[in-house]
């Protein structure tokens, strides 16, 4: 397989960019390192010319590129999305530094589009945006002084991921896994876990307390799990059964 094959499926996603020339400089380090596929998150101006004057002969990179209202429209398709964060937060993802991150970005494109996902410049991500991915990376820095630019951000790990595709390369072609249906996307993950919430409300089983943290949980379990189409529908299936006899009990107790 050829690394521009190797390279293809992975997608540099910007949330909420507020400055355009982030983005051309975001696609400049893109393109440096073989990667074409960007989508933009509610950029705050885009298309802007100050996008093309730093992405200095990237423009192919910034006329492909997608918009899309929210992350989850972003990555959807996605098998696999990783999300840079500059702080090591209390949160439930995997923590990866920049070379094993790409090296799992890398090996995941078997089964499918990838996303490497960053936030906003003075934010970064929201822990609801990283509780979309399946794992965080993070880029050490001099802890006096850790701040760095997107696009720099975006060369680093573009670079780790064009090293980690390299390596993959050189290795003896291996079989992709066979499966009788292709792995779930992000899309129906998120959607699957959005009917976990209901269903479980229906049944009562959060018994009026909070449910953030369990559900985090859930989310990690069932990422864990490497679930196919048809594992999602089978579990929504569960699901809605469980749903229909808490419909039927309570209808009973009202009569």
């Amino acid at each position: 397989m050829s690394l521009r094959e190797f390279l293809r499926p992975v997608r540099i996603v910007l949330v909420d960019t507020a400055l355009p020339e982030n983005i051309g400089a975001a696609a400049r380090a893109m393109k440096t390192m073989g990667l074409s596929d960007l989508a933009l998150v509610r950029p705050k101006l885009f298309p802007d010319q100050r996008a093309n004057a730093l992405a200095a002969g990237a423009d192919d990179v910034l006329e492909q590129a997608r918009i899309a209202d929210s992350l989850a429209d972003a990555i959807g398709d996605c098998v696999h999305a990783v999300g840079c964060t500059a702080r090591l937060r209390d949160i439930s993802l995997p923590m990866f530094e920049p070379a094993a991150a790409a090296q799992e970005l890398v090996a995941q494109t078997r089964r499918g589009p990838v996303a490497l996902v960053f936030g906003a410049e003075r934010t970064g991500l929201t822990n609801e945006d990283l509780s979309r991915c399946d794992a965080a990376v993070h880029i050490p820095t001099e802890a006096d002084f850790s701040s760095l630019n997107l696009a720099q951000a975006v060369q680093v790990l573009a670079y780790c991921v064009r090293g980690a595709a390299m390596a993959a390369q050189s290795l003896p072609a291996v079989p992709a896994e066979q499966r009788d249906d292709p792995p779930a996307t992000i899309e129906q993950l998120e959607r699957m876990f959005g009917h976990f919430e209901e269903a479980l409300t229906d049944i009562d089983f959060f018994k009026g307390r909070p449910y953030g943290h369990l559900m985090q949980r859930l989310r990690r379990m069932l990422h864990r799990a490497d679930l196919d189409s048809r594992e999602v529908m089978i579990l929504r299936g569960i699901l809605a059964e469980a749903q229909r006899m808490a419909r039927l009990a309570q209808g009973a107790v009202n009569k």
